[in-house]
């Protein structure tokens, strides 16, 4: 570690250059206190950090909307009585690794377990990472033939983790075998890339999800600061391309939680052809009590919001039903 202040200002500026993965790469880059090392010590222990330079830039502080998305608290490390290993039952939906088939009509297909940032909400924290997860060779050949052999399957869901680390050659080659299927009617990418990393979106990788199958791109992002210029170019690459966007959110206390802060978000979205389609209730993974809204305050928010916003910017607040049973619209019944 360097020690003088010279040593550490080029430091900070090598740091903020790359994704950080670490403590002590955090500390480096000023997001956060040295007193704060050891729990995030303890934290990184058990979850994967990782914090991209297009969010790196937008923190300013450890509490504010974009930090509290990404940066390691040991709050995490507390389990809640409400929260479960396993919220959204992927586990018991699992007919072959790398697919989840909750829906009759619809499956994920996981084909690996790395994200460009790792958000202190997830409900997969226990399972994603930079280790990949990838799928290997044979495993995404039998969760292929699954989907072959399942015709009542008409949408896959790209999950994962996130799809768009994937090569534009890979991503080009699985859309192909999928859209090659008679029975798959839409594919649909669930993806934090355009905003999070969004240099990875290059002309190729855009033109990877152009098929004759419908293709629609799932957008998470929780806060409009996540909309910088860069993501409007990858989202402009994406749109001219054929892709159809949509949003998701989550939300979270502290990140939007007010009718300004989603009213700015689904602005945002739709100033860059992002059609808001769901607000998603906290899924009670272990570890995220910090963040959780209740419903009755949620169904305030979307009430209000629907006096300020035209129709094309309310997206569905829903949430998950247990034991896998699916989302459905939160309502005061």
């Amino acid at each position: 570690m360097p020690n003088s202040p010279a040593e550490r200002q080029n430091y900070a500026t090598v740091i903020h250059s790359r994704t950080l993965r670490t403590p002590a790469e955090l500390i480096a880059a000023g997001l956060l206190p040295e007193a704060a090392r050891a729990g995030a010590e303890a934290v990184a222990a058990r979850y994967a950090i990782a914090v991209t330079p297009a969010m790196a830039a937008r923190i300013g502080a450890a509490d504010d909307p974009i930090g509290l998305q990404y940066l390691p608290d040991p709050a995490e490390l507390l389990t809640a009585p409400h929260e479960i290993e396993d919220p959204t039952a992927d586990a018991p939906f699992t007919p072959v690794r790398g697919v989840v088939h909750r829906y009759p009509d619809r499956a994920l297909l996981k084909p690996l377990l790395a994200c460009p940032v790792y958000c202190r909400f997830c409900f997969r924290r226990e399972v994603v990472g930079p280790d990949g997860g990838l799928l290997s060779e044979a495993e995404l050949e039998a969760a292929l033939d699954w989907f072959a052999a399942t015709p009542q399957v008409r949408e896959v869901v790209l999950t994962g983790g996130d799809p768009l680390m994937l090569s534009a050659r890979r991503l080009g080659w699985l859309v192909a075998r999928l859209s090659a299927m008679p029975h798959i009617e839409i594919l649909r990418v669930h993806t934090r890339v355009p905003v999070a990393d969004p240099g990875r979106v290059t002309e190729a990788l855009a033109q990877a999800m152009t098929t004759g199958t419908a293709f629609y791109l799932c957008l998470h992002a929780n806060h409009a600061r996540e909309f910088t210029p860069e993501a409007a170019s990858a989202l402009s690459r994406l749109t001219r391309a054929g892709v159809v966007l949509l949003g998701q959110s989550v939300l979270l206390r502290g990140v939007n939680d007010s009718v300004p802060a989603l009213e700015d978000l689904f602005r945002t979205m739709l100033r860059h052809r992002v059609k808001p389609y769901y607000l998603h209730q906290l899924d009670p993974a272990p570890g995220t009590a910090r963040f959780l809204v209740l419903e009755a305050e949620g169904l305030a928010l979307t009430s209000a919001l629907r006096g300020r916003l035209s129709g094309l910017g309310q997206p569905l607040y829903v949430r998950e039903t247990p034991g896998g049973g699916g989302k459905v619209p939160v309502s005061p019944q």
